[in-house]
């Protein structure tokens, strides 16, 4: 296998990893059912029940892997699902 298809398979399975908590997947779940829109943090956490740290913690893992966008709005995070990465 070619350098950049074993590249792409390592940047998959990180994806997958990120998505491998039922906390994360409910979050996908808020942020595609809202796209394209998105969704700030209190709306996510509000919907959820998540405190803020674990929220936090998920939506940096999420991140990371591309798998979200942040941006923020005064004193707001919004966040929105990357659907292209997706």
């Amino acid at each position: 296998m070619k350098q950049a298809a074993l590249d792409e398979v390592v940047r998959f399975a990180d994806m997958f990893a990120a998505m491998g908590t039922e906390s994360r997947v409910r979050i996908m779940q808020q942020l595609l059912s809202a796209h394209p829109d998105g969704m700030v943090v209190g709306e996510i956490q509000a919907a959820l029940g998540l405190s803020g740290s674990n929220l936090s913690h998920h939506l940096d893992k999420l991140r990371n892997e591309g798998l979200i966008e942040v941006q923020r709005e005064g004193t707001y995070l919004r966040c929105r699902a990357n659907v292209e990465a997706l």
